[in-house]
């Protein structure tokens, strides 16, 4: 089964993968409950909370830099350790917070710990992996990770039918309890830290450190194609549900089923992906990533000039072809970004990369919504031009950064 999916052998590897499990569980299982646990356990109105959680988000932008650095310094594995730690703590504030601020800042802690564990990650990825392999290894983590959301969500909706404060309460304390039993599994991970090259300038030397990275024009042109990939990843859980059931006003169970859609075909074939990209350039890949999410806008559109039954079936095949725009530039991206940045500064370089993540999920919900309130087609059209200047960026990396003109290949 696993080689039929195209999957690596985990071997020595089997702890960090299972870390990587526990960990989407617990969070799939609290995140669909995100707003509805505070409507159940404050007084708070649903703008408060919303206020709230995204006041927290901006707030722990910066955070990023912070990271990268301490990930240079102190090694993935360590900042990993720090991350599910944090995450735990800011979890199970969750249990006393009621006003405003309190849930502001018990937020910020956990998305500090979220940033510190995924600033981390790719660079642990990519320290235990070699070249011609990460492609699959960040592929199938990427599929371990949405089945691990979808066992979650599932979990999510039996706690949404018992209804109760006590349950919401379970919730908390289980994915608190995820959080730590990831860090006891991290424990035994090795830290492959690689050595500073010799001719290395010290990150605490002038012109190092973050301006190296800053000054990397190459470097700041894929981050820009990797943020327009992101808003296009963002559409499943900010443009979509609005569209589908407010704009269109299509049968209530569609979300769910698009969700579930994107979830199975990510868990199934993100493998089969990588396998089928492998001896393609990973320029064009993540440039055909954008043109996947055109086509599948280009279907939304279509959904919403037909009749109520031929709309349900263009928006489950428009999530279909979308989702193929995930799994083409996922793998190919992250493993490009890896690559390209020297070793004894992948931290930083990464965690510019993982800055996209953070920026996104600051603004995409924001104008998605201000964009639907605005017309029926109005945020298709934005984010087709955004998904063509992506496009345009990364095809033109090859000729400046050569991670980028290198070809997948596909190792399982």
């Amino acid at each position: 089964m696993r080689a039929a999916l195209g999957f690596p052998r985990i071997g020595e590897h089997r702890r960090f993968v299972a870390a990587i499990v526990t960990d989407t569980v617990g969070s799939g299982l609290f995140m669909p409950l995100t707003l509805l646990y505070f409507l159940a356990t404050t007084d708070l109105s649903l703008v408060q909370i919303g206020s709230a959680v995204s006041l927290s988000a901006l707030c722990a932008i910066p955070a990023s830099f912070v990271i990268g650095s301490l990930v240079d310094r102190f090694g993935g594995k360590n900042l990993l350790l720090v991350g599910n730690l944090v995450q735990a703590v800011g979890m199970l504030a969750y249990l006393w917070v009621q006003e405003f601020w309190a849930v502001a800042a018990a937020t910020v802690l956990l998305n500090v710990g979220r940033q510190a564990f995924w600033g981390a990650y790719g660079n642990v990825v990519t320290a235990i992996t070699r070249p011609g392999e990460r492609e699959t290894w960040f592929g199938f983590l990427q599929a371990l990770r949405n089945l691990g959301f979808a066992v979650g969500g599932l979990a999510s909706g039996v706690v949404l039918q018992i209804g109760s404060v006590t349950a919401f309460h379970v919730v908390v304390v289980v994915n608190a309890a995820a959080f730590l039993v990831a860090f006891a599994l991290l424990l035994d991970v090795p830290d492959h830290r690689p050595e500073p090259a010799a001719d290395a300038p010290a990150t605490t030397a002038p012109g190092s450190g973050w301006g190296v990275v800053l000054r990397d024009r190459p470097y700041l042109r894929l981050v820009a194609g990797q943020f327009g990939f992101v808003v296009g990843v963002m559409v499943l859980n900010y443009a979509l549900p609005v569209y589908a059931s407010e704009v269109l006003e299509l049968p209530g169970w569609l979300v769910g089923f698009m969700f579930t859609l994107n979830t199975v075909m990510v868990g199934l074939g993100q493998g089969l992906v990588v396998r089928w990209m492998d001896g393609r350039q990973r320029a064009r890949m993540m440039a055909l990533a954008q043109v996947m999410f055109v086509a599948g806008y280009a279907v939304f559109v279509l959904a919403g000039l037909v009749p109520v039954w031929v709309a349900v079936a263009a928006m489950l095949v428009g999530t279909a072809v979308y989702t193929l725009g995930e799994l083409l530039g996922g793998p190919v991206l992250n493993a490009t970004a890896a690559e390209a940045a020297p070793d004894h500064l992948r931290g930083r370089y990464l965690g510019l990369g993982q800055l996209t993540w953070g920026v996104g999920g600051a603004v995409t919900p924001a104008a998605f919504t201000w964009l639907l309130a605005h017309g029926t087609f109005s945020v298709w059209w934005v984010l087709v031009v955004v998904a063509a200047v992506g496009a345009a960026l990364v095809l033109r990396l090859p000729s400046v950064l050569p991670a980028a003109a290198q070809k997948v290949t596909h190792s399982a």
